[in-house]
């Protein structure tokens, strides 16, 4: 059972691989309500948009474009969105969600309305490469390159679980 004054998150997309894991990992807390549409309505407009503006938050597990139609569908100040896509992930006004980035950027984060998601690879790449431009050990303005190769799994459910459907795979065998 929720406070009556615990932070109602909505998760939109909680039907794809991102949203179900985020879904079972908020599923067991008591600090907060998860809010959920009605299936049947979840590619509704006028419901995403009601269920959005009546929570304190909203994690955006979508496509670049539903990402943006979510974030346009907001009436209040008070909604605050993390974006799991790429849709928001340099834009300005949007903090950039990776903790350990910097030292002031946990409060950056935790202030504002708005956050996006750094995705993996930035993540590596900058967890390697940030702490040696810092202490100057490489120059910011090196040029680098990461060579860098991605499973199926990031393109969400419908991907995995066709690659995951055996009984339908449509496997030659070699004599």
């Amino acid at each position: 059972m929720t406070s009556k004054l615990a932070p109602k998150i909505f998760i939109d997309g909680e039907a794809g691989t991102t949203g179900l894991q985020i879904l079972q990992r908020l599923a067991g807390r008591k600090d907060i309500e998860l809010i959920s549409i009605d299936p049947a309505r979840r590619k509704d407009a006028g419901a995403r948009k009601e269920i959005i503006n009546r929570a304190d938050v909203v994690v955006l597990c979508l496509p670049d474009d539903a990402a943006r139609e979510a974030v346009g569908f907001i009436e209040n100040d008070r909604t605050r969105v993390i974006d799991a896509s790429t849709a928001y992930r340099t834009a300005e006004g949007w903090a950039y969600g990776f903790a350990e980035m910097t030292r002031t950027q946990r409060k950056v984060i935790k202030e504002a309305k708005r956050v996006s998601n750094p995705g993996c690879y930035p993540t590596g790449f900058i967890s390697l490469v940030r702490p040696l431009t810092d202490a100057g050990i490489l120059p910011a303005s090196t040029p680098l390159s990461v060579n860098a190769v991605s499973g199926y799994s990031g393109g969400g459910r419908k991907m995995i679980e066709e690659f995951e459907d055996h009984a339908s795979a449509n496997f030659t065998s070699v004599p």
